[in-house]
């Protein structure tokens, strides 16, 4: 037996369990989103992918640090999180975007989603990037 046999959860289930919680939505429709001042685009990419480039008007919070940005009682507080604005949130290819969605949701975000194939997916239907 492998220790992948041994694990309770492994990625895919996880993701699954996201995805079937969370809000997706498409980059068509995320780009519909940009510049509504009621929207916060989320990145939760890693540093050295935000500086390759991301989407205009977009903060940033690491996956690893998500918790402590998004909670006011967090060291390293974002107030631009906050439960009374609706949070999309990107990664690269839309899979850490629906485990940090989950998070969020859990956490009590009332209004948070997951943008579909992440900023691969936001290029490709012609949303542009700044860098």
């Amino acid at each position: 037996m492998g220790d992948i046999d041994m694990l309770k959860k492994g990625f895919k289930k996880l993701l699954a369990e996201a995805n079937a919680e969370i809000e997706i939505v498409s980059a068509m429709e995320g780009l519909g989103l940009l510049g509504d001042s009621g929207v916060v685009m989320l990145d939760v990419r890693e540093a050295l992918e935000r500086q390759q480039g991301f989407i205009p008007g977009s903060i940033h919070a690491t996956r690893g640090f998500l918790e402590f940005i998004a909670d006011p009682e967090g060291p390293m507080h974002n107030l631009l999180l906050t439960p009374d604005k609706r949070i999309v949130i990107y990664c690269g290819t839309g899979g850490r975007s629906a485990l940090a969605a989950k998070t969020l949701k859990d956490m009590g975000f009332p209004r948070v989603a997951s943008l579909a194939g992440g900023i691969q997916a936001w290029q490709a239907a012609g949303g542009g990037i700044e860098t």
